[in-house]
C-alpha cells in the first residue's frame, strides 16, 4: 500500500491505528539508537576528566536492558512504509498556526478540563490497546507499568518512576474534541517557528509546510533568540506537549522529570544532536535527564507482563506524593 493511502481520514480516531502507528515509529527510533550506540562504541576513547564525575542517580547507566535482544522487536523494513507515510502529513501540518490553535483548544482557560486522578486517566487509556502489535500483548496500564517498574528496579528515584508510569497519558487527547489524528498525537516532535533541522527524520517532507518558506519561520532561528533555553521553545503538539502543559502546574515533579515528558520524543534534539543552539545554562542537566529516560521508553515492552492489582497500591501512593491534589485537569 501507498504510504499516503493510509492518511486518507484526517480524523482517524482509532485507537489500535494510533498504537500501531506509535509502535511503528518506536520501532524506527529504536533502530536509530542501535546504530547510534554502535557509533559510539566504535569512537569510544579514553573518558575524560568530566566522564569520571559519579553520576546523579537519575542517569546511571540502565541495567534492565543491558542483556536484552533488541532484535527481537519489530524490524525496520516492516515499520518503514508507514513512518514515512506518517511523517510526510506530519510534517506538512506541524504549523506554527496549528500549534497555536492547538494550545487554543486544550489549554485555554475557557475549556472545560475533565476532571481525573492519574490512576482513572490511565484506566480510560486502557481502551487503546492494539491487538495487531507483534512487540506486545499488553494493556496500556501493563505496558505503562513495564516502563515503571523498569525504573524501579534500576534503583532510580520515585519520581523518575512517576515518569514511566505517566509519560504516555498525553494520549488521552484522542478521546477529547481537537484531536485531528495520528499525526498530532504521537511521532518525533520539533521546534515549530524556525527552521526545519535536516536531522529530523526525513527532513525532506518539510516542503510541504508553509512555515518552511515563510520570511521568518523558516529561517535559521526564526522566532527565537540563540541561547534563549528550551522552556521558551514552542514544541510541535503531540502527546508530551499536552500531558506536559496538564501536569507542570499540577503537580510536586522536579524540572527534570518535566524536560522527561515533554522531550521524549524530541530525537532530533537529544540523539542527534539538533537545535543545541537553544540551549541555556541549565539546559545541559535537562539533555541528560531525557538521554537517561529514553532506554526505558524504547525498550521496556519485552519485559514480563507486570501484575496490575499487585503493584496498585504502591504506584497510588507514588501519584499522591507528586499529584497532592488528586483530581487533575484534563
Amino acid at each position: 500500500m501507498a504510504p499516503g493511502a493510509i492518511y486518507d481520514d484526517p480524523v482517524q480516531h482509532d485507537g489500535a491505528v494510533l498504537e500501531s502507528i506509535s509502535d511503528a515509529i518506536d520501532t524506527v527510533n529504536l533502530l536509530k539508537a542501535q546504530a547510534a550506540e554502535k557509533k559510539k562504541a566504535l569512537l569510544a576513547a579514553e573518558p575524560s576528566p568530566e566522564d569520571s564525575v559519579a553520576l546523579a542517580a537519575f542517569d546511571a547507566p540502565s541495567e534492565f536492558n543491558s542483556a536484552k535482544d533488541k532484535s527481537s522487536f519489530r524490524q525496520y523494513e516492516a515499520a518503514c512504509d508507514r513512518v514515512k507515510g506518517f511523517y510526510a502529513e506530519q510534517h506538512a501540518k506541524q504549523t506554527v498556526a496549528y500549534n497555536l490553535a492547538a494550545r487554543q483548544r486544550f489549554h485555554s482557560s475557557a475549556r472545560k478540563r475533565p476532571d481525573m486522578t492519574v490512576w482513572e486517566a490511565m484506566e480510560k487509556l486502557d481502551t487503546l490497546v492494539d491487538e495487531s502489535d507483534p512487540d506486545t500483548q499488553l494493556s496500556q496500564i501493563q505496558h505503562l507499568l513495564q516502563s515503571a517498574e523498569a525504573i524501579r528496579r534500576d534503583g532510580k528515584p520515585r519520581w523518575m518512576q512517576l515518569v514511566g508510569l505517566i509519560h504516555d497519558l498525553g494520549k488521552l487527547m484522542l478521546f477529547f474534541d481537537g484531536a485531528q489524528g495520528q499525526w498530532d498525537v504521537v511521532g518525533d516532535t520539533f521546534p515549530i517557528g524556525c527552521k526545519f533541522d535536516e536531522r529530523c527524520i526525513y527532513p525532506e517532507t518539510f516542503c510541504a509546510n508553509p512555515d518552511s518558506k515563510h520570511e521568518i519561520y523558516g529561517s535559521k532561528n526564526g522566532i527565537y533568540e540563540a541561547g534563549c533555553g528550551m522552556d521558551n521553545l514552542i514544541m510541535s503538539w503531540g502527546h508530551d506537549e499536552y500531558l506536559y502543559l496538564v501536569v507542570k502546574d499540577q503537580c510536586c515533579l522536579p524540572r527534570e522529570a518535566l524536560a522527561m515528558i515533554r522531550y521524549h520524543s524530541f530525537y532530533p534534539w537529544h540523539q542527534e544532536g539538533a537545535y543545541r543552539e537553544f540551549m541555556a545554562e541549565g539546559d545541559e542537566e535537562l539533555l541528560r535527564a531525557v538521554k537517561a529516560f529514553n532506554p526505558y521508553d524504547l525498550y521496556s515492552k519485552s519485559d514480563g507482563v507486570p501484575s496490575v492489582e499487585k503493584l496498585k497500591p504502591y504506584y497510588l501512593e507514588l501519584i499522591d506524593e507528586f499529584f497532592p491534589r488528586k483530581k487533575i485537569k484534563w
